[in-house]
Protein backbone atom coordinates (compact mmCIF):
# COMPACT_ATOMS: atom_id res chain seq x y z
CA UNK A 1 0.00 0.00 0.00
CA UNK A 2 1.41 3.74 -1.19
CA UNK A 3 1.82 6.38 1.58
CA UNK A 4 -0.71 8.46 -0.02
CA UNK A 5 -2.77 5.38 0.34
CA UNK A 6 -2.32 5.29 3.80
CA UNK A 7 -2.68 8.53 5.12
CA UNK A 8 -5.94 8.50 3.48
CA UNK A 9 -7.29 5.37 4.86
CA UNK A 10 -6.04 6.95 8.64
CA UNK A 11 -7.68 10.58 7.69
CA UNK A 12 -11.12 8.59 6.74
CA UNK A 13 -10.78 6.75 9.83
CA UNK A 14 -10.40 9.59 11.90
CA UNK A 15 -13.38 11.35 10.69
CA UNK A 16 -15.27 8.24 11.40
CA UNK A 17 -14.37 7.70 14.98
CA UNK A 18 -14.82 11.27 15.14
CA UNK A 19 -18.55 11.62 14.13
CA UNK A 20 -18.61 8.53 16.45
CA UNK A 21 -17.44 10.04 20.01
CA UNK A 22 -19.83 13.18 18.97
CA UNK A 23 -22.98 11.59 18.21
CA UNK A 24 -22.47 9.36 21.77
CA UNK A 25 -21.81 12.80 23.80
CA UNK A 26 -24.63 14.53 22.56
CA UNK A 27 -28.10 14.96 24.19
CA UNK A 28 -31.26 17.45 23.78
CA UNK A 29 -30.90 21.01 24.85
CA UNK A 30 -33.14 21.58 27.46
CA UNK A 31 -33.12 24.92 27.35
CA UNK A 32 -34.23 24.85 23.84
CA UNK A 33 -36.67 28.09 23.19
CA UNK A 34 -39.40 25.90 20.92
CA UNK A 35 -41.95 28.91 21.34
CA UNK A 36 -43.50 30.01 17.90
CA UNK A 37 -45.16 33.44 18.37
CA UNK A 38 -47.69 32.85 14.94
CA UNK A 39 -48.53 29.24 14.60
CA UNK A 40 -49.18 28.56 11.22
CA UNK A 41 -52.14 26.46 12.50
CA UNK A 42 -54.81 26.80 15.35
CA UNK A 43 -57.23 24.76 13.52
CA UNK A 44 -57.29 21.72 11.80
CA UNK A 45 -54.11 20.44 13.00
CA UNK A 46 -51.96 18.69 10.51
CA UNK A 47 -51.98 14.52 12.20
CA UNK A 48 -47.89 14.08 12.07
CA UNK A 49 -46.53 10.39 12.46
CA UNK A 50 -43.37 10.25 13.90
CA UNK A 51 -41.27 6.91 13.27
CA UNK A 52 -39.79 5.33 16.37
CA UNK A 53 -40.52 1.81 15.26
CA UNK A 54 -37.19 1.12 13.49
CA UNK A 55 -34.57 1.45 15.87
CA UNK A 56 -34.33 5.45 15.62
CA UNK A 57 -30.86 7.02 17.17
CA UNK A 58 -33.31 10.05 17.03
CA UNK A 59 -36.74 10.25 19.05
CA UNK A 60 -39.10 12.89 19.77
CA UNK A 61 -38.44 12.28 23.20
CA UNK A 62 -34.51 12.22 23.08
CA UNK A 63 -32.37 14.01 20.56
CA UNK A 64 -35.27 15.33 18.65
CA UNK A 65 -37.65 16.96 21.41
CA UNK A 66 -36.81 20.14 20.48
CA UNK A 67 -37.72 19.28 17.02
CA UNK A 68 -41.09 17.93 18.19
CA UNK A 69 -41.79 20.89 20.62
CA UNK A 70 -41.34 23.27 17.67
CA UNK A 71 -43.91 21.43 16.24
CA UNK A 72 -46.19 21.13 18.63
CA UNK A 73 -45.97 25.13 19.13
CA UNK A 74 -46.39 25.71 15.55
CA UNK A 75 -50.31 23.82 15.79
CA UNK A 76 -49.02 20.36 14.25
CA UNK A 77 -50.72 17.41 16.27
CA UNK A 78 -47.71 14.67 16.68
CA UNK A 79 -48.24 11.11 17.13
CA UNK A 80 -45.35 8.60 17.72
CA UNK A 81 -45.48 5.51 15.65
CA UNK A 82 -44.29 2.31 17.39
CA UNK A 83 -45.61 -0.26 14.80
CA UNK A 84 -44.81 -1.66 10.82
CA UNK A 85 -45.70 0.66 8.00
CA UNK A 86 -49.24 -0.38 6.93
CA UNK A 87 -52.18 1.57 4.52
CA UNK A 88 -53.99 1.87 7.93
CA UNK A 89 -51.33 2.96 10.07
CA UNK A 90 -50.33 5.58 7.80
CA UNK A 91 -53.60 6.63 6.24
CA UNK A 92 -55.06 8.69 8.78
CA UNK A 93 -51.63 10.94 8.96
CA UNK A 94 -50.98 14.15 6.54
CA UNK A 95 -47.22 14.15 7.22
CA UNK A 96 -44.68 10.94 8.30
CA UNK A 97 -41.21 11.59 9.76
CA UNK A 98 -38.79 9.32 9.88
CA UNK A 99 -34.92 9.83 11.53
CA UNK A 100 -32.38 7.78 11.17
CA UNK A 101 -33.71 3.96 11.38
CA UNK A 102 -31.33 1.15 12.16
CA UNK A 103 -31.19 -2.70 11.30
CA UNK A 104 -30.34 -3.67 14.77
CA UNK A 105 -30.82 -1.94 18.26
CA UNK A 106 -28.11 0.14 18.84
CA UNK A 107 -26.06 2.17 16.20
CA UNK A 108 -22.54 -0.51 17.24
CA UNK A 109 -24.98 -3.67 17.09
CA UNK A 110 -23.81 -5.97 13.99
CA UNK A 111 -26.61 -5.64 11.45
CA UNK A 112 -26.94 -2.28 11.98
CA UNK A 113 -26.68 -1.38 8.88
CA UNK A 114 -29.02 -4.14 7.47
CA UNK A 115 -32.39 -2.53 6.23
CA UNK A 116 -34.36 -1.06 8.44
CA UNK A 117 -37.52 -1.65 6.63
CA UNK A 118 -39.62 -4.51 5.24
CA UNK A 119 -40.48 -4.78 1.41
CA UNK A 120 -44.32 -4.60 2.60
CA UNK A 121 -43.57 -1.34 4.55
CA UNK A 122 -41.51 0.36 1.64
CA UNK A 123 -44.29 -0.34 -0.45
CA UNK A 124 -46.98 1.06 2.10
CA UNK A 125 -44.75 4.07 2.17
CA UNK A 126 -44.13 4.20 -1.02
CA UNK A 127 -47.70 4.25 -1.83
CA UNK A 128 -49.18 6.43 0.84
CA UNK A 129 -46.74 9.36 -0.53
CA UNK A 130 -47.96 9.07 -4.43
CA UNK A 131 -51.40 9.01 -2.59
CA UNK A 132 -51.13 12.71 -1.25
CA UNK A 133 -48.88 11.79 1.92
CA UNK A 134 -45.91 14.00 2.78
CA UNK A 135 -43.03 12.43 3.75
CA UNK A 136 -39.91 14.13 5.66
CA UNK A 137 -36.74 11.42 5.60
CA UNK A 138 -34.04 12.29 7.38
CA UNK A 139 -30.96 9.97 7.16
CA UNK A 140 -27.08 10.45 8.64
CA UNK A 141 -24.21 8.84 6.93
CA UNK A 142 -23.43 4.55 7.22
CA UNK A 143 -24.56 2.79 8.86
CA UNK A 144 -28.08 4.72 9.15
CA UNK A 145 -27.98 5.58 5.22
CA UNK A 146 -27.66 1.90 4.54
CA UNK A 147 -30.25 0.84 7.05
CA UNK A 148 -32.70 3.34 4.93
CA UNK A 149 -31.03 3.04 1.57
CA UNK A 150 -34.35 -0.19 0.77
CA UNK A 151 -36.66 3.06 1.22
CA UNK A 152 -34.46 5.57 -0.33
CA UNK A 153 -33.74 4.06 -3.44
CA UNK A 154 -37.45 3.03 -3.60
CA UNK A 155 -38.46 7.26 -3.52
CA UNK A 156 -35.41 8.00 -6.11
CA UNK A 157 -33.35 8.79 -3.25
CA UNK A 158 -29.19 7.99 -4.00
CA UNK A 159 -27.54 8.40 -0.70
CA UNK A 160 -23.69 8.67 -0.86
CA UNK A 161 -23.84 7.10 2.90
CA UNK A 162 -20.11 8.27 3.38
CA UNK A 163 -19.33 11.53 5.89
CA UNK A 164 -19.78 14.73 3.35
CA UNK A 165 -16.81 17.41 3.96
CA UNK A 166 -15.93 20.67 2.50
CA UNK A 167 -12.99 22.42 3.64
CA UNK A 168 -13.86 25.62 1.42
CA UNK A 169 -17.72 26.07 2.82
CA UNK A 170 -16.83 24.49 6.38
CA UNK A 171 -17.43 27.00 9.76
CA UNK A 172 -14.70 28.27 10.79
CA UNK A 173 -16.05 28.65 14.25
CA UNK A 174 -15.96 24.45 14.43
CA UNK A 175 -12.83 24.14 12.63
CA UNK A 176 -13.70 20.84 11.24
CA UNK A 177 -14.67 20.26 8.03
CA UNK A 178 -18.02 18.52 7.79
CA UNK A 179 -19.91 21.63 9.58
CA UNK A 180 -20.80 22.98 6.55
CA UNK A 181 -22.20 26.57 5.39
CA UNK A 182 -25.45 27.17 3.50
CA UNK A 183 -26.03 30.89 2.60
CA UNK A 184 -27.04 33.16 0.12
CA UNK A 185 -23.70 34.65 0.03
CA UNK A 186 -21.88 31.30 -0.93
CA UNK A 187 -24.96 30.81 -3.55
CA UNK A 188 -24.92 27.05 -1.63
CA UNK A 189 -28.39 27.89 -0.16
CA UNK A 190 -31.17 27.74 -3.18
CA UNK A 191 -34.04 30.07 -3.08
CA UNK A 192 -37.28 28.69 -3.34
CA UNK A 193 -40.30 28.72 -1.28
CA UNK A 194 -38.76 26.64 1.55
CA UNK A 195 -36.01 29.00 1.71
CA UNK A 196 -38.11 31.98 1.41
CA UNK A 197 -41.29 31.31 3.55
CA UNK A 198 -44.09 33.44 3.54
CA UNK A 199 -42.70 36.58 4.60
CA UNK A 200 -39.52 38.30 5.55
CA UNK A 201 -39.49 36.88 9.34
CA UNK A 202 -39.33 33.64 7.37
CA UNK A 203 -36.68 34.51 4.75
CA UNK A 204 -33.95 31.89 5.73
CA UNK A 205 -30.19 33.02 4.63
CA UNK A 206 -27.94 30.89 6.60
CA UNK A 207 -27.70 27.32 7.96
CA UNK A 208 -25.00 25.14 8.99
CA UNK A 209 -25.20 21.35 8.14
CA UNK A 210 -23.16 18.94 10.96
CA UNK A 211 -21.70 16.63 9.21
CA UNK A 212 -24.19 14.11 7.40
CA UNK A 213 -23.96 12.40 3.87
CA UNK A 214 -24.51 13.45 0.33
CA UNK A 215 -28.15 12.78 -1.61
CA UNK A 216 -29.06 12.78 -5.17
CA UNK A 217 -32.95 13.19 -5.97
CA UNK A 218 -34.91 12.13 -8.85
CA UNK A 219 -35.33 13.95 -11.77
CA UNK A 220 -37.52 16.87 -11.33
CA UNK A 221 -36.37 17.16 -7.65
CA UNK A 222 -35.63 20.70 -6.56
CA UNK A 223 -32.26 21.12 -4.17
CA UNK A 224 -32.48 22.92 -1.04
CA UNK A 225 -28.94 22.74 0.13
CA UNK A 226 -26.79 22.14 -2.55
CA UNK A 227 -23.03 20.91 -2.11
CA UNK A 228 -19.90 23.11 -3.92
CA UNK A 229 -17.83 21.33 -6.48
CA UNK A 230 -15.03 21.19 -3.38
CA UNK A 231 -17.37 18.76 -1.81
CA UNK A 232 -16.00 15.44 -0.93
CA UNK A 233 -18.20 12.24 -0.21
CA UNK A 234 -15.60 10.34 2.80
CA UNK A 235 -15.92 6.55 2.38
CA UNK A 236 -14.74 4.54 5.18
CA UNK A 237 -13.12 1.14 2.80
CA UNK A 238 -9.68 2.93 1.19
CA UNK A 239 -9.59 4.07 -2.14
CA UNK A 240 -13.25 4.99 -2.64
CA UNK A 241 -13.78 8.78 -1.51
CA UNK A 242 -15.44 10.69 -4.24
CA UNK A 243 -16.49 13.75 -5.04
CA UNK A 244 -19.87 15.25 -4.18
CA UNK A 245 -20.16 17.75 -6.93
CA UNK A 246 -23.39 18.11 -8.10
CA UNK A 247 -24.77 16.63 -5.31
CA UNK A 248 -26.74 18.08 -2.50
CA UNK A 249 -27.71 17.56 1.52
CA UNK A 250 -30.96 18.96 1.03
CA UNK A 251 -33.68 17.92 -1.79
CA UNK A 252 -37.30 18.50 -2.20
CA UNK A 253 -39.87 17.14 -5.10
CA UNK A 254 -43.22 16.13 -5.68
CA UNK A 255 -44.02 12.54 -5.52
CA UNK A 256 -47.24 11.46 -7.49
CA UNK A 257 -49.96 13.71 -5.11
CA UNK A 258 -47.49 13.73 -2.15
CA UNK A 259 -44.21 15.16 -1.35
CA UNK A 260 -41.08 14.58 0.09
CA UNK A 261 -37.91 15.90 1.28
CA UNK A 262 -34.93 14.63 2.23
CA UNK A 263 -32.14 15.69 4.18
CA UNK A 264 -28.67 13.98 4.41
CA UNK A 265 -28.10 14.78 8.64
CA UNK A 266 -29.88 15.01 11.51
CA UNK A 267 -28.82 17.31 13.90
CA UNK A 268 -29.32 20.33 11.86
CA UNK A 269 -33.20 20.46 12.81
CA UNK A 270 -32.26 19.44 16.34
CA UNK A 271 -31.21 21.48 18.93
CA UNK A 272 -28.56 19.30 21.28
CA UNK A 273 -25.29 19.77 23.64
CA UNK A 274 -22.13 18.38 22.68
CA UNK A 275 -18.99 17.61 24.97
CA UNK A 276 -17.75 18.45 28.14
CA UNK A 277 -18.37 22.34 27.27
CA UNK A 278 -22.00 21.60 26.74
CA UNK A 279 -21.39 23.59 23.08
CA UNK A 280 -24.48 23.51 21.13
CA UNK A 281 -25.09 22.30 17.96
CA UNK A 282 -27.86 22.15 15.71
CA UNK A 283 -30.89 24.95 15.41
CA UNK A 284 -29.36 26.25 19.11
CA UNK A 285 -26.78 27.55 17.50
CA UNK A 286 -26.76 31.84 17.19
CA UNK A 287 -26.53 33.08 13.87
CA UNK A 288 -28.03 30.57 11.83
CA UNK A 289 -31.24 30.04 10.62
CA UNK A 290 -32.06 26.92 10.74
CA UNK A 291 -35.13 26.63 12.72
CA UNK A 292 -36.81 28.55 10.58
CA UNK A 293 -35.91 26.19 7.72
CA UNK A 294 -37.09 23.61 10.16
CA UNK A 295 -40.63 25.45 10.20
CA UNK A 296 -40.86 25.79 6.60
CA UNK A 297 -40.00 22.33 5.47
CA UNK A 298 -42.89 21.77 8.02
CA UNK A 299 -45.00 24.23 6.01
CA UNK A 300 -44.46 23.17 2.68
CA UNK A 301 -44.89 19.45 3.68
CA UNK A 302 -48.42 20.49 4.78
CA UNK A 303 -49.05 22.68 1.74
CA UNK A 304 -48.55 25.97 3.06
CA UNK A 305 -45.60 26.68 0.82
CA UNK A 306 -46.18 26.13 -2.87
CA UNK A 307 -43.23 24.89 -5.08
Amino acid sequence: MSNKLVRLSLACLAVLILVTAVVAQQVADAKFDARVDKPAFTKNYPRVLFDEAHNNADTSSGRYKPFADLLFNDGYHLAVNRQPFTKASLQTHKILIIVNPLGAEDVDDEGAEHPAFTTNEVEAVNDWVRDGGALLLIVDAAPFGSAAEILASRLGIEMSKGETTDSANADKEFETPNVLVYSRENHLLVESSLTNGRSDAERVNRVLVFGGQSLKGPPGSDAILKLADTAVDEIAAPGKNASAAGRVQGIAYRAGKGRVIGLGDATMLSAQLTGSDNQPIGMNVVDIDNRKLALNIMHWLSGMLGK
